[in-house]
């Protein structure tokens, strides 16, 4: 299945006192690096957030920074070529995300509109998903601002894919750094 990227790259990272977390090194490799090796077999990956240099993306940002993830799903969607059957979503702060990762969610959409990881808790990772486009599309809401990706997202008929260890982790706090370094 052919299929774009949409890295979510902003945010305002509180409880890492601001730091820029796409640019947080783990394992050597800064997070957005991580997130756009995943999609390596996508047709176009489009970074939404602040642009940073040495990666080959399309980057665009918001129309109102920091309006959440579907406003920068929204803008992301702009630069998505409409002969891609499927869009993969990710986040830039998923230390375990990889190529596997990606080649699971595409292949779970088969049957629907969807497919999420879903973490050991048992929660859907929205920022770890792939979708059909049409499906997508038609999910926006009109006012992107603001709005909760799980509500927009979350009447999809979507596939929950459990998470390997370490997959949907991510790095919100120092601890959540330090663990994974």
């Amino acid at each position: 299945m052919r299929y774009a990227g949409i890295v979510v790259a902003g945010g305002s990272a509180r409880r890492l006192s601001g730091v820029d977390k796409p640019a947080l090194s783990v394992g050597g490799k800064p997070l957005l690096a991580r997130a756009i090796h995943a999609l390596e077999g996508a047709e176009r990956v489009i970074a939404v957030g602040p642009r940073r240099p040495g990666f080959e993306v399309v980057w665009t940002r918001e129309p109102v920074p920091g309006t959440g993830p579907v406003a920068a799903l929204a803008a992301g969607l702009a630069f998505v070529p409409d002969d891609v059957e499927a869009v993969v979503v990710l986040a830039a702060d998923l230390p375990g995300v990889r190529r596997s990762t990606v080649d699971r969610l595409v292949t779970a959409i088969a049957d629907g509109d969807g497919a999420v990881l879903v973490d050991a808790a048992g929660k859907r990772q929205w920022l770890l998903g792939a979708w059909r486009l049409p499906a997508l599309r038609a999910a926006l809401p009109d006012d992107v601002e603001n709005a909760a990706l799980r509500r927009v997202l979350g009447g999809l008929a979507v596939a929950e894919i459990p998470a390997e260890r370490g997959e949907a982790d991510d790095i919100d706090t120092p601890e959540d750094l330090e663990r994974h370094r």
